[in-house]
């Protein structure tokens, strides 16, 4: 691995590890301040911290199926490793890296939860909507999934793309 890929390879840890430790803190202070409290009123009528504690997953589905949950995650995590390992320190990639460690951070901020505590403590909830409550690593998830979705959409083009195709790979490496 040359020592361009392995420095941002480091940089991807440590927005991970940024990361996670703020979804964690902010978990730790809902637990702190709204556990057993009314709802916390940041806007009237849009939004609001409220404790809950989410056995399930996404919208609260599959209720109490912890280990199943456990082992979707570490396979969706094994494949952003996966895709981090082969992702290219280009510059042009860098949004990439990011948006990677973020989801990753999202996921292993969940998975922490559900195995310590056998639920994901959600706190912010969007009256306004009447949105199921979710935390911060659910934000990671979803908002860079969203930003990844768009750049592939309409940003990367097939030949920036090409370090995925295997064969093409596997001959670089014969050479």
């Amino acid at each position: 691995m040359r020592k361009k890929n392995k420095i941002m390879l480091l940089i991807d840890l440590l927005v991970m590890l940024a990361l996670l430790a703020l979804d964690q803190f902010t978990k730790y202070m809902a637990v702190q301040r709204l556990k057993d409290q009314p709802s916390f009123v940041i806007i009237e009528g849009a939004l609001e911290l409220q404790y809950l504690e989410n056995r399930g997953s996404a919208f609260g589905m599959l209720q109490n199926q912890k280990f199943f949950l456990l082992f979707v995650g570490f396979v969706f995590m094994a494949g952003i490793l996966f895709f981090l390992l082969k992702l290219p320190a280009d510059k042009k990639f860098r949004i990439v890296h990011i948006a990677l460690s973020a989801i990753m951070a999202g996921g292993i901020g969940n998975m922490i939860d559900r195995f310590r505590l056998d639920y994901v403590v959600d706190f912010i909830y969007f009256v306004l909507i009447n949105f199921p409550i979710f935390n911060v690593a659910d934000c990671y998830i979803v908002v860079f999934t969203v930003v990844l979705f768009l750049l592939f959409l309409f940003y990367y083009k097939e030949k920036d793309l090409e370090f995925l195709n295997f064969k093409q790979n596997r001959y670089r490496e014969m050479k």
